[in-house]
């Protein structure tokens, strides 16, 4: 069975109505809190989402859903002021659940780790624990640190030094949380729990402050937000140290040590501390780093992607009514009020595009006002003057068409110096070409791959294969165009497989070279719609490497 993001497609309609149809009746219960019945319908519908999301398997959006329908189930009929916190919870929580979804579904990669703050913040109206960041992060945590040589000490000398050495570690603390000088303080931080290290090595306080030190060293290298459950977690590691100096032999909980090992890992940190921890628990990069999540995370909370869609399509009519005009005025065909209409449009344009975050097209009109506010039919503009008009407007649509895209942020046109638009325009129409390039080919695999399971499934007829050779070599064509040299390469091996072991063999491959091929389509699927392609990321190399593979064990000859 396909479960996950892949399978999201399948109940995407069904899923969102019903989403919608939660929101509404809770938006209605929230006027009329009285009426049972509008509560009663959006618990009904949470139970359904909450279940289609348990049936593909999205773990972090049915955690969400099923934060979201506990919750619900407890507000009453007739709730007054005092749950217009869990109200409001609930709205926010199912607004980024549908955005979250909106998201997996364009780009086909889970994030679940987006998700712990509204579900943290449904915990906090609900008065329950929030969950911790390290949630949907697994480790074992039995790895053994090596043995260190450390001189004995007195008892009582020892737990006075680490008295000391705790308050250091506290002053620093309070820089960190506070947000002083926040290097400093994780830096003051560190000594101190390397130091308390060496005086508890080979037990299970020293256990503690080495992995502290690791996350510690992560955290400033790393240049980790201070979220407030960052703030929190050292304040644990104070606690915990505080009954080690007590009792050396006092466990520190697990669930503490994991969340240590989490900042590690998702810091990549190269200092020495922190390398040798990755190392020991065989840490590998997570798929995101602290900002991608802060920066998904805000993108969740902003507007949807049909609300964007609809201030796009508005823009676009007023763009319009400019190049209307602007084509009057070239012709020389346009009334007396024209240029005070055009000023108006255009002053207009620029504050709308300055509230929705396109600040490089509100700049580039904002430049232009100006020079139109000086135009009448008696001082009629020059053509170059028009031209460079002309330019702005091209550029400033070219930009809101980003508003409309779907999970294709990596594309937006990026901003550009006042007086440049036209180049940038350019750009990004050869931006939009690679776009439909790379669609293209992603269908052309798509189809050689339904090509092949038709073959195979028909018992080698030859007739499914006919037209799959001539599209994988349109395919390789595009990936020339976009200078993916090997990927080209490698499809082009494909082809040629199908063409002379499959079309022209006498015998039919093996069910298991089949499943090959299709093993080195799909990798080669999954580059192309990683967006790697675009923005010209090397990170999924390691996929072609696979793809490559595939293809020798066809018996295929590729570079390496």
């Amino acid at each position: 069975m396909v479960t996950g993001a892949t399978s999201l497609s399948l109940v995407r309609d069904e899923l969102f109505a019903t989403m919608e149809e939660a929101e509404q009746s809770l938006e209605h219960f929230i006027i009329d809190r009285n009426n049972g019945g509008l509560l009663q319908q959006a618990v009904e519908n949470l139970k359904q989402v909450r279940g289609t999301l348990s049936l593909i398997e999205l773990t972090g959006a049915e955690l969400l859903a099923q934060e979201i329908l506990q919750l619900a189930t407890d507000i009453p009929v007739g709730a007054g002021e005092e749950r217009d916190t869990q109200l409001a919870a609930l709205s926010n929580a199912l607004y980024v659940l549908a955005r979250y979804l909106e998201s997996v579904d364009a780009s086909r990669q889970e994030m679940p780790e987006l998700l712990l703050p509204p579900i943290n913040a449904l915990r906090l109206a609900a008065a329950q624990p929030a969950l911790p960041e390290s949630f949907f992060f697994s480790v074992r945590l039995d790895h053994a640190r090596p043995a260190m040589a450390v001189p004995a000490r007195e008892p009582a000398a020892r737990a006075a030094e680490a008295r000391r050495l705790r308050q250091m570690y506290q002053i620093g603390l309070l820089g960190f949380i506070r947000e002083n000088n926040v290097p400093a303080s994780l830096k003051l931080m560190g000594r101190a729990l390397g130091r308390l290290d060496m005086l508890y090595a080979n037990t299970p306080a020293g256990r503690l402050c080495w992995l502290g030190s690791a996350a510690l060293e992560a955290q400033l290298d790393g240049q980790l937000l201070p979220r407030q459950s960052r703030k929190q977690l050292f304040s644990k590691v104070d606690r915990e140290l505080r009954q080690l100096i007590v009792n050396g032999a006092h466990e520190p909980p697990r669930s503490l040590l994991k969340e240590l090992l989490y900042l590690v890992a998702l810091a990549e940190s190269g200092g020495p501390i922190a390398s040798q921890v990755r190392e020991i628990f065989s840490l590998g990069p997570l798929p995101f780093t602290d900002h991608l999540l802060e920066d998904e995370s805000q993108r969740l909370a902003g507007p949807g992607h049909a609300v964007m869609r609809s201030l796009s399509s508005a823009i676009r009519e007023e763009l319009a009514s400019v190049k209307d005009l602007l084509d009057l005025i070239e012709r020389q065909t346009a009334p007396a009020d024209s240029y005070a209409n055009l000023h108006t449009l255009l002053g207009k344009l620029a504050k709308t595009l300055g509230m929705v975050g396109l600040s490089s097209a509100s700049s580039a009109l904002h430049a232009q006002l100006s020079q139109v506010s000086g135009w009448t039919t008696e001082n009629a503009p020059a053509p170059e003057a028009l031209l460079k008009l002309a330019d702005a407007v091209l550029y400033v649509e070219s930009m809101v068409a980003s508003l409309e895209r779907d999970g294709r942020r990596d594309t937006r046109p990026q901003t550009v110096q006042v007086g440049n638009e036209a180049q940038a325009f350019a750009n990004h129409q050869l931006t939009e070409a690679c776009i439909v390039v790379i669609g293209e080919a992603t269908a052309g695999l798509a189809l050689a791959k339904r090509a092949i399971t038709a073959y195979l499934e028909s018992n080698g007829e030859k007739l499914h294969l006919a037209n799959v050779p001539f599209s994988l070599m349109a395919v390789r064509g595009g990936l020339r165009f976009l200078e993916q040299d090997r990927a080209a390469e490698l499809i082009g091996a494909c082809a040629d497989f199908i063409q002379k072991q499959m079309l022209e063999g006498v015998q039919m491959p093996s069910e298991q070279l089949l499943e090959t091929l299709a093993d080195a389509l799909t990798s080669l699927e999954y580059y192309l719609e990683g967006g790697a392609v675009l923005r010209r990321d090397d990170s999924r190399v390691s996929v072609l490497d696979l793809a490559a593979e595939s293809v020798r064990a066809l018996g295929m000859r590729v570079a390496a």
